[in-house]
C-alpha cells in the first residue's frame, strides 16, 4: 500500500530524499486557557467557513468537534471536585459553585475544574486516511504530515471511516464557500511550513499551549513537562499520541492530557484501520486460489 510508513521518518520512507527533521504540534492542556484564538487563526489563514456560532450546551463549545470547516477544535470539560490517586483530591484550582471566586484544591467546598485542550488531526505516522485513497489527493509531505490536495481529491469519502479518530470529513457548505463536496482536514500550515514560518494555531496561541517544531524536540520538552507536573502533584498528566509504539506509530501532534482520553473524546488505544488489509488480502488470496483448485478439480472429475 503507497500510503503504509514503517519508518520513524514516514517523509523519508515514502520517496522524500532530502526532507528536513519531521514537524509536528505538541499541544500542553494543562496551559489551555480556552481563548480559541487557535480556533480563529486556523479558519482566518485557511480560508474556512464559519460553521457554528451558537453554543451548543456543551459547556462553552460552539462547533462539538473536529471536521471539515473546523480543523481546531477546544474542548472545554467540566468536572466536579472528585478523589484522584492514592485518595488526594484533583491538584488543580476549582471554581467555586456558590460563587464567584476561584479556591484551592484544598479547600473542602464543592466545585468544578474546566479541563480544556484543542483537538487537531494527528498526522499519524501510519495514516490509513492515505492507504485507501484512490486518486493520491493524500499525501505525505516533506514534514512528515499529511494533507489533501483539493485539485485531486474526488470526493469519494474513503478516507473518512478510516481516520480512526474521525478528524476527517467532506465539506458540505455553506453555500458558495470554498472546496465544498471534497476531503478536508488540518494540513499543518503547509503552505507556511515551505516559507519557513509557524503554523498558524501555534503562532496566535497566548499561553503556548500549541507549541510547534521538530518532533524529536517537542517530545522531550513534553516529557519534562509531565515530570514537572507529577512533581507539583499532578499526577493525572499524561502523553497522548507520543509513544512510536503506539497503534499508529505514534501521532505528528500529540497531547498532554489531564485526564483520560475518553473524557476529552479521544479513543484510548488508537489503531490504524488498515494494520491488517496485508494479511486479509493474502487469505482473500489463499481462499480464491482454494476456490479455484476445487473449480478445476471438480471439472476434471467431471469429464472423466
Amino acid at each position: 500500500m503507497p500510503g503504509w510508513s514503517t519508518a520513524a521518518d514516514p517523509a523519508a520512507d515514502t520517496g522524500w530524499s532530502e526532507a528536513p527533521a519531521r514537524k509536528g504540534f505538541f499541544t500542553d492542556g494543562s496551559v489551555c486557557i480556552g481563548c480559541k484564538a487557535c480556533e480563529v487563526a486556523c479558519k482566518e489563514w485557511n480560508g474556512i467557513p464559519e460553521d457554528g456560532l451558537q453554543m451548543l450546551g456543551m459547556s462553552y463549545d460552539n462547533t462539538g468537534g473536529l471536521g471539515a470547516s473546523t480543523w481546531r477544535h477546544v474542548a472545554f470539560i467540566e468536572q466536579p471536585r472528585r478523589p484522584v490517586g492514592a485518595g488526594s483530591l484533583t491538584p488543580l484550582p476549582m471554581v467555586a459553585a456558590t460563587h464567584g471566586q476561584n479556591m484551592p484544591a484544598s479547600s473542602p467546598e464543592t466545585g468544578i475544574r474546566w479541563l480544556m485542550s484543542s483537538d487537531v488531526c494527528k498526522h499519524c505516522t501510519h495514516a490509513a486516511c492515505l492507504d485507501v485513497c484512490p486518486t493520491g489527493a493524500l499525501m505525505r509531505t516533506e514534514f512528515g504530515t499529511v494533507v489533501v490536495q483539493d485539485d485531486v481529491c474526488n470526493g469519494c469519502g474513503y478516507c473518512i471511516p478510516a481516520c480512526p479518530f474521525g478528524v476527517i470529513d467532506r465539506r458540505e457548505g455553506p453555500a458558495g464557500a470554498r472546496n465544498v463536496g471534497i476531503a478536508q482536514k488540518c494540513t499543518l500550515c503547509y503552505d507556511r511550513l515551505r516559507d519557513g514560518m509557524t503554523p498558524a494555531c501555534a503562532q496566535a496561541c497566548p499561553t503556548q499551549s500549541i507549541q510547534y517544531g521538530d518532533l524529536d524536540e517537542l517530545r522531550a520538552r513534553a516529557n519534562h513537562r509531565v515530570e514537572e507536573l507529577h512533581a507539583a502533584g499532578v499526577t493525572d498528566a499524561r502523553l497522548y499520541g507520543a509513544d512510536p509504539a503506539d497503534g499508529i506509530g505514534g501521532a505528528g501532534a500529540f497531547f498532554l492530557l489531564l485526564d483520560e482520553p475518553e473524557v476529552y473524546g479521544l479513543p484510548p488505544d488508537p489503531v490504524v484501520t488498515t494494520r491488517d488489509l496485508p494479511a486479509m488480502w493474502r487469505t482473500a488470496a489463499v481462499a480464491g486460489a482454494t476456490l479455484l483448485a476445487g473449480a478445476a478439480a471438480a471439472f476434471v472429475r467431471a469429464r472423466s
